[in-house]
C-alpha cells in the first residue's frame, strides 16, 4: 500500500466508489483549486513508488480528506472531513494509516491540531480514529443547515 496526495481531477476519478456520491466536476476544480483543502488516497496492488498522480495502475483502496480551518484567536487547525475504505481492504491497516498520513500533513503546514465528528454508534469509525491516537473531547452537539433549498 502507498499513499500519495491527489491533486489531478483525473485521479479523483479512480476512487469513485470510495464517496457517498459520484464526483461532481464543479466540486473536484473546487476543492482541488483550494490549497487548504487536501486529497489522500491510498492504493493497493502496484508498489512501484509510481507518483503520477493517477495510482501506477494500482487500485484504489481508501480515501481521506481533510480541510484547514482557521481562526484569529486559535490558529490553524484541520477538520478531517471524510475517510472511506473499500470493503475488501477493511481491517488492514488502511484507514489507521490514512488518518496518520494527513496527520503528518497536517504538521507539516503547521496545524496546532486535528479533529473530527462522527455518530456515537459508529463502532468502527471510533476504533479507527481511537487506533491513530485520536482522543475523546468532551461531548458536543452538532447542529446543521439545510442550504439547498429555498
Amino acid at each position: 500500500m502507498r499513499i500519495e496526495r491527489v491533486t489531478e481531477p483525473a485521479a479523483v476519478a479512480a476512487g469513485a466508489d470510495l464517496y457517498d456520491d459520484l464526483p461532481r466536476p464543479d466540486a473536484v476544480a473546487r476543492f482541488l483549486a483550494d490549497p487548504h483543502h487536501h486529497l489522500l488516497y491510498a492504493y493497493d496492488g502496484d508498489t512501484d513508488g509510481d507518483t503520477d498522480d493517477t495510482g501506477g495502475g494500482a487500485r484504489v483502496v481508501g480515501m481521506i480528506s481533510g480541510v484547514e480551518t482557521t481562526h484569529p484567536d486559535k490558529g490553524t487547525e484541520m477538520f478531517l472531513y471524510e475517510l472511506s475504505v473499500a470493503e475488501d481492504a477493511r481491517r488492514r491497516g488502511v484507514a489507521t494509516a490514512l488518518v496518520g498520513a494527513l496527520a503528518a500533513l497536517a504538521r507539516e503546514r503547521g496545524c496546532y491540531g486535528m479533529w473530527v465528528g462522527t455518530e456515537p454508534d459508529n463502532v468502527a469509525a471510533l476504533a479507527t480514529y481511537r487506533r491513530a491516537g485520536g482522543q475523546d473531547e468532551a461531548p458536543f452537539v452538532a447542529l446543521t443547515w439545510d442550504l439547498s433549498g429555498p
